[in-house]
Protein backbone atom coordinates (compact mmCIF):
# COMPACT_ATOMS: atom_id res chain seq x y z
CA UNK A 1 0.00 0.00 0.00
CA UNK A 2 1.37 3.34 -0.70
CA UNK A 3 2.32 5.32 2.08
CA UNK A 4 0.02 8.65 2.45
CA UNK A 5 1.45 12.29 2.47
CA UNK A 6 0.59 12.47 6.42
CA UNK A 7 3.17 9.52 6.83
CA UNK A 8 5.68 10.98 4.54
CA UNK A 9 5.65 14.60 4.15
CA UNK A 10 3.18 16.16 6.39
CA UNK A 11 1.04 16.86 3.67
CA UNK A 12 -2.98 16.47 3.98
CA UNK A 13 -3.89 14.35 0.60
CA UNK A 14 -7.26 16.21 0.53
CA UNK A 15 -5.30 19.50 0.05
CA UNK A 16 -2.87 17.94 -2.88
CA UNK A 17 -6.14 16.71 -4.88
CA UNK A 18 -7.61 20.50 -5.09
CA UNK A 19 -5.49 20.76 -7.51
CA UNK A 20 -7.49 19.94 -10.84
CA UNK A 21 -3.85 21.25 -12.99
CA UNK A 22 -6.00 24.09 -15.04
CA UNK A 23 -2.76 25.60 -15.87
CA UNK A 24 -3.71 29.15 -14.89
CA UNK A 25 -1.05 29.52 -12.22
CA UNK A 26 1.39 28.99 -15.45
CA UNK A 27 1.28 32.86 -16.17
CA UNK A 28 2.06 34.01 -12.57
CA UNK A 29 4.70 31.67 -11.62
CA UNK A 30 8.26 33.59 -12.00
CA UNK A 31 10.38 30.36 -11.77
CA UNK A 32 8.38 28.82 -14.53
CA UNK A 33 7.99 32.21 -16.55
CA UNK A 34 11.68 32.19 -16.44
CA UNK A 35 12.78 28.16 -17.10
CA UNK A 36 9.63 27.35 -19.04
CA UNK A 37 9.92 24.07 -16.94
CA UNK A 38 6.60 22.50 -15.99
CA UNK A 39 8.69 21.07 -12.76
CA UNK A 40 9.55 24.29 -11.74
CA UNK A 41 5.31 25.35 -11.82
CA UNK A 42 3.47 25.30 -9.31
CA UNK A 43 1.23 22.22 -10.32
CA UNK A 44 4.32 20.76 -11.63
CA UNK A 45 5.30 20.92 -7.68
CA UNK A 46 2.00 19.73 -6.39
CA UNK A 47 2.41 16.63 -8.49
CA UNK A 48 5.76 15.94 -7.40
CA UNK A 49 4.61 16.34 -3.72
CA UNK A 50 2.17 13.62 -4.53
CA UNK A 51 4.30 10.96 -5.94
CA UNK A 52 6.76 11.62 -2.50
CA UNK A 53 3.75 11.56 -0.51
CA UNK A 54 2.50 8.25 -2.14
CA UNK A 55 5.94 6.23 -1.30
CA UNK A 56 8.38 7.66 -4.57
CA UNK A 57 11.88 8.72 -3.12
CA UNK A 58 12.94 11.98 -2.04
CA UNK A 59 15.75 12.62 -4.81
CA UNK A 60 18.14 15.27 -5.52
CA UNK A 61 15.94 16.58 -8.67
CA UNK A 62 12.87 16.60 -6.04
CA UNK A 63 14.95 18.68 -4.17
CA UNK A 64 15.67 21.42 -6.48
CA UNK A 65 11.89 21.37 -7.47
CA UNK A 66 10.89 22.27 -3.91
CA UNK A 67 13.61 24.27 -3.20
CA UNK A 68 13.91 26.68 -6.37
CA UNK A 69 10.24 27.58 -5.35
CA UNK A 70 10.39 31.48 -4.18
CA UNK A 71 7.89 31.04 -2.42
CA UNK A 72 5.85 34.11 -4.04
CA UNK A 73 2.12 33.04 -3.22
CA UNK A 74 1.14 34.77 -6.35
CA UNK A 75 -0.56 31.40 -7.95
CA UNK A 76 -2.98 31.11 -5.25
CA UNK A 77 -4.12 34.14 -6.07
CA UNK A 78 -4.74 32.87 -9.95
CA UNK A 79 -5.99 29.25 -8.52
CA UNK A 80 -9.64 28.79 -9.47
CA UNK A 81 -9.81 25.97 -7.02
CA UNK A 82 -8.09 27.70 -3.70
CA UNK A 83 -5.30 25.68 -3.23
CA UNK A 84 -2.97 26.30 -0.09
CA UNK A 85 0.32 25.86 -2.25
CA UNK A 86 1.99 28.47 0.56
CA UNK A 87 0.96 25.85 3.65
CA UNK A 88 1.68 22.96 1.29
CA UNK A 89 5.39 24.16 0.54
CA UNK A 90 5.95 25.38 3.94
CA UNK A 91 4.75 21.86 5.48
CA UNK A 92 7.37 19.95 2.69
CA UNK A 93 10.15 22.20 3.71
CA UNK A 94 9.43 21.11 7.36
CA UNK A 95 9.82 17.57 7.08
CA UNK A 96 12.94 18.01 4.89
CA UNK A 97 14.53 20.70 6.88
CA UNK A 98 16.46 18.56 9.02
CA UNK A 99 18.43 17.39 5.92
CA UNK A 100 18.20 20.13 3.78
CA UNK A 101 19.36 23.66 5.66
CA UNK A 102 22.55 23.80 5.96
CA UNK A 103 24.10 24.78 9.60
CA UNK A 104 25.19 28.17 8.07
CA UNK A 105 21.84 29.13 7.20
CA UNK A 106 20.41 28.15 10.42
CA UNK A 107 23.37 30.40 11.73
CA UNK A 108 22.55 33.11 10.23
CA UNK A 109 18.70 32.86 11.19
CA UNK A 110 19.90 32.99 14.72
CA UNK A 111 21.67 36.27 14.09
CA UNK A 112 18.40 37.45 13.41
CA UNK A 113 16.86 36.91 16.24
CA UNK A 114 19.63 38.89 18.61
CA UNK A 115 19.08 42.72 17.57
CA UNK A 116 22.28 43.57 19.36
CA UNK A 117 24.50 41.09 17.65
CA UNK A 118 22.53 42.08 14.51
CA UNK A 119 23.04 46.00 15.20
CA UNK A 120 26.86 45.27 16.02
CA UNK A 121 27.64 42.98 12.75
CA UNK A 122 25.46 45.65 10.60
CA UNK A 123 27.84 48.53 12.41
CA UNK A 124 31.00 46.07 11.35
CA UNK A 125 29.99 45.60 7.77
CA UNK A 126 29.54 49.55 7.52
CA UNK A 127 33.00 50.34 8.62
CA UNK A 128 33.97 46.83 6.25
CA UNK A 129 32.25 48.66 2.83
CA UNK A 130 33.93 52.04 3.57
CA UNK A 131 37.01 50.85 3.85
CA UNK A 132 36.05 48.30 0.58
CA UNK A 133 36.47 45.09 2.38
CA UNK A 134 33.38 43.61 1.49
CA UNK A 135 34.26 41.58 -2.08
CA UNK A 136 31.57 42.78 -4.50
CA UNK A 137 30.49 39.83 -5.77
CA UNK A 138 29.26 39.18 -2.09
CA UNK A 139 27.78 42.46 -1.86
CA UNK A 140 25.76 41.82 -4.47
CA UNK A 141 24.92 38.31 -3.84
CA UNK A 142 23.38 39.34 -0.33
CA UNK A 143 22.15 42.81 -1.89
CA UNK A 144 23.59 44.93 0.63
CA UNK A 145 22.67 48.30 0.60
CA UNK A 146 24.78 51.09 2.22
CA UNK A 147 24.86 50.11 5.91
CA UNK A 148 24.68 52.84 8.42
CA UNK A 149 27.78 53.10 10.90
CA UNK A 150 25.19 54.32 13.36
CA UNK A 151 21.77 54.49 13.86
CA UNK A 152 19.49 57.04 15.21
CA UNK A 153 17.40 55.88 18.12
CA UNK A 154 13.64 55.75 17.54
CA UNK A 155 11.84 57.40 19.99
CA UNK A 156 8.25 56.17 20.90
CA UNK A 157 5.59 58.95 21.08
CA UNK A 158 2.57 57.08 22.42
CA UNK A 159 0.39 54.22 23.30
CA UNK A 160 -2.04 54.21 20.19
CA UNK A 161 -0.52 52.06 17.96
CA UNK A 162 2.12 49.63 18.05
CA UNK A 163 5.49 49.84 15.60
CA UNK A 164 6.69 46.11 14.60
CA UNK A 165 10.27 47.12 14.03
CA UNK A 166 11.87 43.76 13.13
CA UNK A 167 15.19 42.52 12.26
CA UNK A 168 16.67 43.40 9.15
CA UNK A 169 14.27 45.79 8.37
CA UNK A 170 15.57 47.92 11.76
CA UNK A 171 19.21 46.93 11.36
CA UNK A 172 19.12 48.20 7.58
CA UNK A 173 15.75 50.70 7.28
CA UNK A 174 15.46 52.22 9.94
CA UNK A 175 14.85 55.64 8.34
CA UNK A 176 11.36 53.76 7.09
CA UNK A 177 10.72 53.56 11.11
CA UNK A 178 11.10 57.11 11.48
CA UNK A 179 9.61 58.13 8.64
CA UNK A 180 5.96 56.00 9.73
CA UNK A 181 6.84 57.47 13.11
CA UNK A 182 6.83 60.81 11.79
CA UNK A 183 3.74 60.52 9.38
CA UNK A 184 1.29 58.60 12.19
CA UNK A 185 2.76 61.98 14.74
CA UNK A 186 1.80 64.21 12.01
CA UNK A 187 -1.87 62.69 12.12
CA UNK A 188 -2.28 63.04 15.67
CA UNK A 189 -1.38 59.12 16.38
CA UNK A 190 0.66 58.04 18.94
CA UNK A 191 3.02 55.30 18.58
CA UNK A 192 4.71 52.23 21.04
CA UNK A 193 7.38 50.64 20.34
CA UNK A 194 8.04 46.78 21.29
CA UNK A 195 11.45 45.49 23.26
CA UNK A 196 13.91 43.05 22.02
CA UNK A 197 11.15 40.13 22.31
CA UNK A 198 9.93 41.59 18.94
CA UNK A 199 13.25 41.28 17.09
CA UNK A 200 12.23 38.56 14.77
CA UNK A 201 9.03 37.22 13.35
CA UNK A 202 10.22 33.98 12.28
CA UNK A 203 9.05 34.52 8.45
CA UNK A 204 12.51 32.95 6.79
CA UNK A 205 12.34 30.28 9.28
CA UNK A 206 9.21 29.13 8.18
CA UNK A 207 9.95 29.84 4.11
CA UNK A 208 12.84 27.24 5.21
CA UNK A 209 10.76 24.65 6.83
CA UNK A 210 12.21 25.19 10.64
CA UNK A 211 8.57 25.47 11.86
CA UNK A 212 9.48 24.60 15.61
CA UNK A 213 11.95 27.91 15.58
CA UNK A 214 9.56 30.20 13.89
CA UNK A 215 6.75 29.09 16.37
CA UNK A 216 8.93 29.78 19.46
CA UNK A 217 9.53 33.23 18.08
CA UNK A 218 5.92 34.04 17.03
CA UNK A 219 5.79 33.51 21.12
CA UNK A 220 8.28 36.33 22.03
CA UNK A 221 6.89 38.63 19.39
CA UNK A 222 3.25 38.20 20.82
CA UNK A 223 4.36 38.75 24.56
CA UNK A 224 6.03 41.93 23.00
CA UNK A 225 2.93 43.62 22.36
CA UNK A 226 0.81 44.10 25.44
CA UNK A 227 -2.52 45.15 25.34
CA UNK A 228 -4.84 45.20 22.73
CA UNK A 229 -3.45 48.38 20.81
CA UNK A 230 -3.07 47.85 17.05
CA UNK A 231 0.18 46.75 15.71
CA UNK A 232 1.10 48.48 12.37
CA UNK A 233 4.05 46.84 10.49
CA UNK A 234 5.85 48.36 7.28
CA UNK A 235 7.41 45.17 6.42
CA UNK A 236 4.99 42.93 3.79
CA UNK A 237 6.68 39.81 4.60
CA UNK A 238 6.76 40.42 8.68
CA UNK A 239 3.16 41.20 7.99
CA UNK A 240 2.25 38.53 6.34
CA UNK A 241 4.07 36.60 9.22
CA UNK A 242 2.74 37.99 11.80
CA UNK A 243 -0.86 37.60 10.51
CA UNK A 244 -0.63 33.88 10.00
CA UNK A 245 0.41 33.25 13.95
CA UNK A 246 -3.21 31.88 14.09
CA UNK A 247 -2.57 29.31 11.78
CA UNK A 248 1.22 28.78 12.71
CA UNK A 249 0.78 28.66 16.13
CA UNK A 250 -2.74 27.41 16.21
CA UNK A 251 -4.27 28.96 19.72
CA UNK A 252 -6.89 31.53 19.97
CA UNK A 253 -4.70 33.84 21.84
CA UNK A 254 -2.11 34.04 18.60
CA UNK A 255 -5.30 34.09 16.55
CA UNK A 256 -6.66 36.96 18.30
CA UNK A 257 -3.10 38.66 18.14
CA UNK A 258 -3.29 38.02 14.10
CA UNK A 259 -6.80 40.09 14.46
CA UNK A 260 -5.00 42.85 15.35
CA UNK A 261 -1.67 43.27 13.24
CA UNK A 262 -2.09 45.40 10.09
CA UNK A 263 -0.64 46.64 7.45
CA UNK A 264 0.29 49.84 7.67
CA UNK A 265 -0.80 51.60 4.39
CA UNK A 266 -3.91 49.42 5.05
CA UNK A 267 -4.58 51.16 8.26
CA UNK A 268 -3.54 54.61 6.97
CA UNK A 269 -6.10 54.14 3.58
CA UNK A 270 -8.90 53.96 6.49
CA UNK A 271 -7.66 57.36 7.67
CA UNK A 272 -6.81 58.62 4.58
CA UNK A 273 -8.46 62.37 5.45
CA UNK A 274 -5.75 62.60 8.12
CA UNK A 275 -3.08 62.38 6.31
CA UNK A 276 -0.73 65.30 5.80
CA UNK A 277 -0.29 67.71 2.90
CA UNK A 278 2.01 67.69 0.65
CA UNK A 279 4.77 70.35 1.81
CA UNK A 280 4.38 73.45 -0.75
CA UNK A 281 6.77 74.01 -3.49
CA UNK A 282 6.45 70.64 -3.78
CA UNK A 283 7.36 69.62 -7.91
CA UNK A 284 5.49 66.80 -9.35
CA UNK A 285 6.49 63.14 -9.03
CA UNK A 286 5.79 59.99 -11.14
CA UNK A 287 5.97 56.61 -8.41
CA UNK A 288 5.91 53.24 -10.26
CA UNK A 289 4.58 50.77 -7.40
CA UNK A 290 5.78 47.42 -6.85
CA UNK A 291 3.98 45.19 -5.10
CA UNK A 292 5.87 42.80 -2.70
CA UNK A 293 4.24 39.60 -3.06
CA UNK A 294 3.15 39.39 0.29
CA UNK A 295 1.37 42.21 0.46
CA UNK A 296 -0.03 41.47 -2.19
CA UNK A 297 -0.60 37.65 -2.43
CA UNK A 298 -0.79 37.20 1.00
CA UNK A 299 -2.38 40.04 2.75
CA UNK A 300 -4.37 40.90 -0.18
CA UNK A 301 -3.88 44.49 0.87
CA UNK A 302 -1.96 46.25 -2.20
CA UNK A 303 -4.41 49.20 -3.23
CA UNK A 304 -3.99 50.44 -0.04
CA UNK A 305 -0.78 51.90 -1.01
CA UNK A 306 -1.86 52.97 -3.98
CA UNK A 307 -4.62 55.05 -2.24
CA UNK A 308 -1.97 56.71 0.72
CA UNK A 309 0.55 57.46 -2.23
CA UNK A 310 -2.10 59.21 -4.49
CA UNK A 311 -2.15 62.42 -2.34
CA UNK A 312 1.41 62.56 -2.80
CA UNK A 313 2.63 61.64 -6.29
CA UNK A 314 1.24 60.29 -9.54
CA UNK A 315 1.11 56.35 -9.70
CA UNK A 316 1.69 54.42 -12.54
CA UNK A 317 1.44 50.56 -12.75
CA UNK A 318 4.09 47.94 -14.45
CA UNK A 319 3.43 45.93 -17.29
CA UNK A 320 3.93 42.55 -15.08
CA UNK A 321 1.67 44.09 -12.07
CA UNK A 322 1.82 40.86 -9.55
CA UNK A 323 4.88 39.59 -10.74
CA UNK A 324 7.54 38.60 -8.26
CA UNK A 325 10.66 40.39 -7.98
CA UNK A 326 13.01 37.95 -7.08
CA UNK A 327 13.88 38.66 -3.98
CA UNK A 328 11.40 35.78 -2.02
CA UNK A 329 13.51 36.65 1.58
CA UNK A 330 16.49 35.06 1.51
CA UNK A 331 16.35 33.27 -2.01
CA UNK A 332 18.52 36.02 -3.78
CA UNK A 333 20.96 35.03 -1.29
CA UNK A 334 20.20 31.16 -1.80
CA UNK A 335 19.38 31.17 -5.08
CA UNK A 336 21.04 34.23 -6.81
CA UNK A 337 20.78 33.26 -10.78
CA UNK A 338 17.59 32.51 -10.67
CA UNK A 339 16.84 35.75 -8.83
CA UNK A 340 18.98 37.95 -11.34
CA UNK A 341 16.60 36.13 -14.70
CA UNK A 342 13.62 36.79 -12.23
CA UNK A 343 15.06 40.49 -11.32
CA UNK A 344 15.66 41.26 -15.04
CA UNK A 345 11.96 40.83 -16.17
CA UNK A 346 10.90 42.86 -13.41
CA UNK A 347 13.64 45.65 -14.13
CA UNK A 348 12.22 45.83 -17.94
CA UNK A 349 9.06 46.50 -16.52
CA UNK A 350 10.22 49.35 -14.56
CA UNK A 351 12.12 50.66 -17.68
CA UNK A 352 9.13 50.79 -19.54
CA UNK A 353 7.07 52.75 -17.08
CA UNK A 354 9.81 55.53 -16.93
CA UNK A 355 9.33 56.71 -13.34
CA UNK A 356 10.98 58.74 -11.37
CA UNK A 357 10.90 56.25 -8.52
CA UNK A 358 9.75 53.11 -7.60
CA UNK A 359 7.82 52.50 -3.93
CA UNK A 360 8.51 49.34 -2.80
CA UNK A 361 6.98 48.28 0.69
CA UNK A 362 8.96 45.46 1.90
CA UNK A 363 13.53 45.61 2.52
CA UNK A 364 13.79 42.28 0.49
CA UNK A 365 12.08 43.76 -2.76
CA UNK A 366 13.90 46.85 -2.42
CA UNK A 367 17.13 45.93 -1.19
CA UNK A 368 16.76 43.42 -4.53
CA UNK A 369 15.92 45.97 -6.54
CA UNK A 370 18.07 48.47 -6.04
CA UNK A 371 20.80 46.05 -6.39
CA UNK A 372 19.85 46.14 -9.86
CA UNK A 373 20.03 49.82 -10.59
CA UNK A 374 16.85 50.91 -9.78
CA UNK A 375 15.81 53.73 -7.88
CA UNK A 376 13.65 52.44 -4.46
CA UNK A 377 12.17 53.81 -1.58
CA UNK A 378 9.29 52.40 0.85
CA UNK A 379 6.01 54.45 -0.01
CA UNK A 380 6.08 55.78 3.65
CA UNK A 381 9.31 57.49 3.34
CA UNK A 382 8.25 58.97 0.07
CA UNK A 383 4.60 60.06 1.58
CA UNK A 384 6.53 61.77 4.83
CA UNK A 385 9.32 62.89 2.47
CA UNK A 386 6.41 64.72 0.26
CA UNK A 387 4.27 65.91 3.30
CA UNK A 388 7.80 68.03 4.52
CA UNK A 389 8.45 65.56 7.47
CA UNK A 390 11.72 64.38 7.20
Amino acid sequence: MAVTGRNLLGLDPDELSCCVSCGLCLSTCPTFRVSGEEAKSPRGRIAAMRLVSEGAAVTESFLEVISSCVMCRACETACPSSVHFGSLMEDTRASLAATTVPWWQTLAYKTLERPRLLRLLTGMGAVAQRLHLIPPALESRLSLPRLAVRQEPLTPTGSDVWLFTGCVMDAWQRPVHAAVIAVLSAMGFGVALPGAGAACCGALHSHAGLTSRAVTLAGRVMSAFPGDAPVLVDSAGCGAQLRDYGRLVGTDEAARFSARVHDVHEWLAARADLLPPVKAGAGPLTVAVQDPCHLRHVQKCHLPVRKVLSPYASVVELDDDGVCCGAGGAYSALRPEMARAIRQAKLSAIDAAAPDVVASANPGCSLWLAGGGAKVEHPMVLVAQRAGLV
